[in-house]
């Protein structure tokens, strides 16, 4: 079996051993639970209430939407009434205006219809537009509307149709379980995507730490003569955009650019299999898989949970509510993920995971001195500098940090994690980023 790479990255220990076994537990809303709907749960503009104080609403009725190109509408996923519509303060630290529904506990779909439809009788133009109408983004984490990264300008043909599985991050097994449990609706999914882009050709990555889900998607796809299943290398940051197409492909996405730049697209596995849901059946985004591990846990697991659903409710319902000794909270994984503060922050579309951990897991090593071994430069998967650009932004020298393409670095925070002199390289060139 040919397993393939990239050039830098890390080897991390993956702490997935207490989940793999367990099956997805599903977590219903119970009545009078309130559900919280940011209007900005995706890359783009954020959405405008359509619905107001008061009124009654159906499991699945669109709540929010927008005009703008970039962006994409947000719907109810409990049936319930609309008590509240105010500002939240989000986990980046934004204010953001957010629509909240005290469900009734009947999950009524009102005239929500589910129609099993086939591929062949759909046009380009209708799969687009119900990818969109069910408000789907990326799920991995970037949330950028799928209906448009599905479009790309028709100057840019597409080779190949990536379906990313590596879900590289310690702790995270979301997208491992979906491929387990869904693996039919994640090939079916991806030829409604190939089917957008005549000739392309369809590749499943998978990590070698899944030999479960590796096996069952080439048993499955043993007689689909176009699509095939990637065996990458576990190796952080394999599942970032420009290293998963080089692993793949072996094309280079140019500096800036995008996968389609090199003819490709690459779509996180649990998007896909929204995108089934949506196309085949009429679904819009109503839930997701999210994680919930660390070592002040007592129940880790993999867990479809509608969206809206505070965090204080997920703990409540998983039994996992007693985190008296957890000193810090990651929404998604431990490497890009970002610190919560409150436990009344919603699952979102892109909440791939919460992860608890107690002081000692959690505690940042004190700062010291740069001893230019450069650990940081040998697993920069963009071959970059760290330890300058560091420097550069501790010496307000924004000009040369930008010669040095700090701009190119993705934060996937290999560099910070090698360190032996606990540098807070990631956290400075993010900074530096953003002058």
């Amino acid at each position: 079996m040919k397993i393939r790479s990239f050039s830098g990255g890390i080897h991390i220990a993956q702490f997935k051993e207490f989940t793999y076994n367990n099956l997805v537990k599903k977590v219903m809303p119970i009545r009078d639970q309130e559900m919280i709907y940011p209007m900005s749960q995706h890359i783009g503009e954020p959405c405008v209430p359509i619905v107001k104080i008061g009124e009654s609403v159906f499991e699945g009725q669109k709540i929010a939407d927008s005009n703008f190109f970039i962006s994409s509408p947000i719907h109810s996923s409990v049936s319930g009434t609309v008590i509240d519509i105010r500002d939240i303060l989000m986990p980046s630290g934004f204010n953001c205006k957010a629509v909240v529904v005290k469900s009734d506990g009947m999950q009524n779909p009102g005239g929500l219809m589910h129609i099993e439809r086939e591929i062949n009788r759909l046009s380009k133009e209708c799969i687009l537009e119900k990818i969109k109408d069910a408000g789907i983004v990326g799920l991995g984490g970037a949330g950028f509307p799928t209906h448009i990264k599905l479009n790309p300008p028709s100057d840019k043909k597409i080779d190949y149709i990536i379906a990313n599985g590596a879900e590289c991050e310690p702790y995270l097994i979301s997208d491992h379980s979906l491929m387990l449990e869904q693996a039919d609706k994640l090939i079916e999914g991806l030829r409604i995507i190939m089917s957008l882009h005549k000739g392309a050709k369809g590749i499943i990555a998978v990590e070698s730490n899944k030999p479960d889900v590796i096996r069952l998607l080439e048993s499955k796809c043993r007689d689909i003569l176009n699509i095939e299943i990637a065996v990458l290398s576990t190796k952080y940051p394999q599942g970032s955009e420009r290293q998963i197409v080089y692993s793949c492909i072996g094309r280079e996405v140019p500096l800036n650019g995008f996968p389609m730049d090199v003819c490709c697209i690459v779509i996180n596995v649990a998007t896909i299999a929204a995108i089934h849901d949506a196309v085949l059946r009429s679904r819009p985004l109503l839930s997701r898989i999210v994680t919930i591990n660390g070592n002040s846990v007592v129940k880790n697991g993999s867990y479809r949970v509608l969206l809206g659903t505070q965090l204080k409710d997920l703990l409540d319902a998983t039994d996992n509510s007693n985190i008296d000794s957890t000193c810090k909270i990651i929404s998604g994984g431990p490497m890009m993920g970002q610190a919560i503060f409150d436990i009344n922050t919603p699952v979102v579309k892109t909440s791939s995971a919460f992860l608890f951990f107690e002081k000692q897991q959690s505690e940042a090593l004190p700062e010291q001195a740069c001893i230019r071994c450069g650990r940081c430069v040998s697993v920069c998967p963009m071959d970059l500098m760290p330890l300058f650009l560091n420097m550069d932004v501790y010496n307000d020298n924004i000009e040369r940090f930008k010669k040095g393409r700090g701009s190119d670095c993705i934060e996937c925070g290999s560099c910070s994690y090698v360190c032996p002199s606990g540098r807070h390289l990631v956290q400075s060139i993010s900074v530096g980023k953003t002058s």
